[in-house]
């Protein structure tokens, strides 16, 4: 039962992660920018390798210094835990960097200390950052232990900007005993303070601290650094009091904040914006102008296109174009397949080239413009149907025999098969129409090329409508 209870003190579960899978990546984009992530190893005192990220801006501003956010995990924590903070504070140019305390992760270490020890790692990790140029000023976001880690360092440290404490537990000998309550080992008291004592032997002796040194309320007092406190109600294993006391004998300004949720639930978004507001507030980031500058063009004949387009909405667009310019031997009612190996560039190369109005209508040889007839009809149509992507809308882009019509009446008539869907006529208007087609057969004439170039231009505006509203439009998919 102690040994147990040391090792949940000083050797908890620990992180083993692949960065690749659990960190941001390499290079990624989030409202609207672009940020890359820097890997890098730093030494601490002890000789330890802390492995560690830096998220930053890609490129970063020229002639510009930003603020950074070091974030702090929990005693069974690791980098992965500041993605949140990541997608929070980098929005408001304020870099965040994150490490894995020595004996966390995949840093070099056998035992963590609960703070102690870590506030050593947090200050080789604070010169880092201000050997670094591109860093202006420095705050710092911890949980759990790495609440209680930036407070013993902003202790030393009154250069920092700001703190945000989530979750700090005042005194760790008192953690213990309540620990003892809440877990219900039912032994006299003066039994556990003897086997706490024990256990501070033990701890003393395998990770080189002592437990007793472990007191937030003798540093409080002494700390001036801008501090916001969060804490949640239902925390039974570092109690909303710890929060509380350390506030009342804290010397700086200070803020408590009390959400619902326990140790390790998530924290709401109301705490995430209280959190942004407070570090923009100390650390006063400079506004970085956005970049307008699109990095690629799409040739699609008068329409530019920007690589910032949705892809998913240009190969709707793009199915619909290429099942309209070509004659597709399969009259099944699903949308035509684009492979997904090939980029929008590539389908827009095999669209944009079509600028012959004639192959691009799909005329047939014999001069019948049916096709081309319903093709106009579909692209000027009412209402929004070509930037409509419903269940039903897609039924419309299939082939005739998707309308449930039988074989014989197909083969009666070989230009059906290549007409758009319609609604389905009795059997005597379909002959009706076939006489009449037969008529008018005889009396059209092939139309000007210069009317053609008109329903292109109008193709052109429909498809310029349908990206404008991309932004806003989402596909539901269905199987």
């Amino acid at each position: 039962m102690i040994e147990q209870f040391i090792n949940f003190v000083i050797r908890p579960p620990r992180a083993e992660y692949n960065p690749d899978q659990y960190l941001w990546e390499k290079e990624f984009t989030l409202a609207g920018r672009t940020y890359q992530r820097q890997d890098l190893e730093l030494k601490n005192t002890r000789g330890y390798t802390l492995k560690c990220s830096h998220y930053l801006p890609s490129p970063f501003p020229e002639d510009t210094s930003l603020p950074c956010v070091i974030y702090c995990h929990g005693n069974s924590g690791c980098r992965a835990d500041a993605n949140e903070a990541a997608v929070i504070l980098l929005p408001s140019n304020i870099t965040v960097f994150t490490l894995d305390f020595s004996g966390s992760g995949l840093s070099d270490g056998d035992y963590v200390s609960l703070g102690w020890h870590e506030k050593d790692d947090l200050k080789m990790v604070v010169s880092y950052l201000r050997s670094n140029k591109q860093i202006s000023c420095i705050g710092l976001w911890g949980r759990s232990m790495g609440a209680v880690t930036s407070l013993l360092y902003g202790a030393e440290d009154p250069s920092i900007a700001g703190m945000v404490l989530d979750s700090a537990f005042s005194n760790l000998y008192d953690l213990m005993m309540e620990l003892v309550d809440v877990y219900k080992i039912r032994l006299p008291k003066f039994t556990v303070k003897m086997a706490v004592q024990y256990m501070r032997r033990v701890i003393e002796k395998k990770a080189k601290f002592d437990i007793m040194n472990l007191n937030c309320l003798q540093v409080a007092p002494k700390t001036f650094i801008p501090v916001l406190f969060g804490h949640a109600s239902d925390d039974k294993f570092i109690q909303p009091h710890h929060s509380d006391l350390i506030s009342e004998a804290y010397a700086g300004d200070k803020n408590v904040i009390k959400f619902d949720g326990d140790h390790n639930s998530s924290r709401p978004q109301f705490f995430y914006d209280s959190v942004s507001i407070f570090f923009y507030n100390v650390l006063h980031p400079p506004n970085v102008p956005r970049a307008h500058k699109l990095e690629k063009y799409y040739d699609l004949g008068d329409l530019k296109l920007g690589s910032g387009v949705d892809e998913s909405l240009l190969y709707e667009i793009l199915s619909s174009l290429r099942s309209a310019s070509t004659e597709a031997a399969s009259s099944s009612s699903v949308l035509p397949t684009i492979s997904s190996t090939k980029s929008v560039s590539e389908l827009l190369s095999e669209v944009a080239p079509v600028t012959d109005v004639e192959s691009f209508f799909g005329e047939d040889t014999n001069g019948n413009d049916g096709h081309t007839d319903v093709q106009d009809k579909q692209l000027n149509g009412e209402g929004e149907d070509c930037c409509s992507y419903t269940s039903s809308n897609r039924e419309s882009w299939g082939r005739c025999s998707s309308l449930g019509g039988s074989d014989e009446d197909l083969r009666a008539d070989d230009t059906l098969t290549q007409v758009f869907a319609t609604p389905m006529r009795s059997t005597k208007e379909k002959e009706k129409e076939k006489d009449d087609k037969k008529h008018k057969k005889k009396k059209k004439k092939k139309k000007p090329k210069s009317e053609r170039f008109e329903k292109l231009e109008a193709l052109s505006r429909r498809l310029r409508l349908c990206l404008l509203k991309g932004s806003t439009h989402r596909r539901h998919k269905s199987t």
